[in-house]
């Protein structure tokens, strides 16, 4: 499961996906996420899924690394589709002794699964078809209204970025620290709760102990190349709206308000 977590990678290409200015990405996920919960019904949830669905074809990122970032999650979204189900009063379907499921609440559990998946699918492309400099440049410019009132915008988008970054080394670390333990004997997979928190320790001690060294190794590098943060600096790549960006923003902004107005028409 380790080795299925993608979250914070990024693949290269040159879809108009990849080519989108970075602040215009940041605010369309934005968007996405606004239009999800904005949903009501079915038909507006449709359109967000349709709008999801798209975008990964015009990115050329593969459905399949989506669906093997969604099995860590499944746990979690079978846990509140059945909370959901016994939870949510309403028409009753069949009864278990106190459990009672309703229609509603079945309706409710299919509703919010569709929507974290699509939360989880949309967040997801903005870190698959932006590169990490790229993402720090669109949230920095972003946030630089802040700069006025003595807000370290540079600092929190390179940290943002920077954490990021590492989520795929670090999950590469840790299997390659699992894979160790396993060949020294250690049974990480039986025994009670209690056991399998104790076999952790084995794994969790190595993995701070390189992030750490990692940390500081980054920290002498970008010492070493003079960074003294963002004053000064310049950009050998300036961001600059083209219009596919347009495009793309009037896209959103039709999709938000046809969710709003299939929450009106039917409701």
């Amino acid at each position: 499961m380790i080795k299925d977590i993608t979250i914070g990678q990024y693949f290269p290409g040159r879809s108009p996906v990849h080519r989108l200015d970075p602040r215009v990405k940041i605010l369309l996920t934005l968007g996405y996420i606004i239009m999800l919960f904005t949903a009501q019904n079915a038909w507006a949830l449709g359109l967000g899924v349709a709008l999801g669905f798209l975008a990964y074809l015009i990115s050329s990122i593969p459905l399949s690394m989506i669906i093997k970032s969604l099995k860590p999650v499944v746990p979690i979204i079978i846990f509140t589709a059945v909370l959901n189900m016994l939870f949510v009063d309403g028409e009753p379907l069949f009864q278990v002794w106190i459990l009672k499921v309703t229609r509603e609440g079945v309706h409710t559990a299919v509703f919010m699964a569709v929507r974290i998946i699509c939360l989880i699918a949309g967040t997801s492309l903005l870190t698959y078809t932006t590169s990490p400099i790229a993402l720090t440049d669109g949230i920095e410019r972003l946030m630089g209204p802040l700069k006025r009132f003595r807000f370290p915008v540079h600092e929190l988008a390179m940290m943002m970025t920077i954490a990021l970054r590492f989520i795929p080394t670090l999950i590469e670390e840790t299997d390659k620290i699992i894979s160790a333990q396993k060949a020294r004997g250690a049974d990480l997979e039986t025994g009670g709760l209690m056991q399998r928190a104790r076999a952790l320790i084995p794994i969790l001690i190595p993995l701070f102990v390189s992030s750490f060294r990692r940390a500081d190794e980054l920290a002498l590098a970008m010492e070493c190349r003079c960074y003294r943060g963002g004053e000064g600096r310049t950009r050998m790549k300036q961001l600059r709206l083209v219009p596919v960006d347009f495009a793309a923003s009037a896209v959103m902004v039709a999709c938000i308000a046809g969710v709003i107005a299939l929450n009106i028409l039917m409701p």
